[in-house]
């Protein structure tokens, strides 16, 4: 059974998430918090595999709240940040928080039960759409070359670097199966190696690691081909 924690300011969300959650089979919400210091509260006793978190509430907000639970190793949940969009900066600094995925307000009931099963097995929701519009545009303006980037990290191949810049655009695995006429497994053996290379938990901390250091560039640039 996967536990949710539900963290909104407006009581109705709450109570529209919960309908929507508690009737899917294997999920069970356990609790409710109305600000961002009642979610590290009950984070922290109920112990959910899962966090809905909100980003704009009264007194301690989602930013905060996000950095405060990840950065606690007694709470092992996932953080599933619900925007409208109204703040991407917030949006930007919850991914460098440790948020592990993004998902819109207005997404259909079936998308929030798949990104809240995506995040309970491990995984990181990298919806394009919200991966272009935000990192892209809170990504440093000025970022170093893609050789100069490479050379901070000899180990990683130029098979590697390729996926990383592809994750960076918000591609899916399938997406860059295809983009590098691979198949998907190569792909997640890529991925799975350029996470331990890089020190990072999973793909969201990559894509930012990718436009921090250079290894992807605005407007979705890509390093030069290599080999495999």
């Amino acid at each position: 059974m996967t536990r949710v924690l539900l963290v909104d300011d407006q009581e109705l969300v709450r109570a529209g998430f919960r309908i929507i959650l508690q009737s899917e089979p294997g999920l069970e919400v356990v609790g409710e918090a109305a600000d961002g210091a009642s979610a590290i509260r009950l984070a922290g006793e109920l112990q959910p595999d899962v966090i809905c978190m909100d980003v704009q509430m009264p007194g301690m907000d989602g930013l905060q709240a996000t950095r405060a639970i990840v950065g606690d190793s007694s709470i092992a949940a996932r953080i599933l940040i619900l925007t409208t969009f109204d703040r991407d900066d917030y949006l930007f600094e919850a991914l460098a928080a440790g948020a592990s995925g993004f998902l819109l307000k207005t997404a259909s009931p079936e998308d929030l039960v798949a990104a809240v099963e995506v995040l309970a097995r491990g995984d990181a929701l990298l919806s394009p759409a919200v991966t272009r519009r935000v990192i892209e545009q809170f990504s440093p303006d000025t970022v170093r070359d893609i050789p100069a980037a490479r050379s901070t990290l000899p180990d990683l191949t130029e098979r590697e670097t390729e996926v990383l810049a592809l994750l960076a655009r918000g591609l899916s695995n399938t997406e860059i199966a295809g983009t590098l006429f691979v198949g998907e497994a190569t792909v997640k053996t890529h991925v799975s190696n350029l996470l331990a290379k890089l020190g990072v938990r999973d793909r969201i901390q990559a894509v930012v690691f990718a436009y921090e250091n250079g290894f992807a560039v605005r407007g979705g640039g890509t390093p030069p081909s290599g080999g495999a």
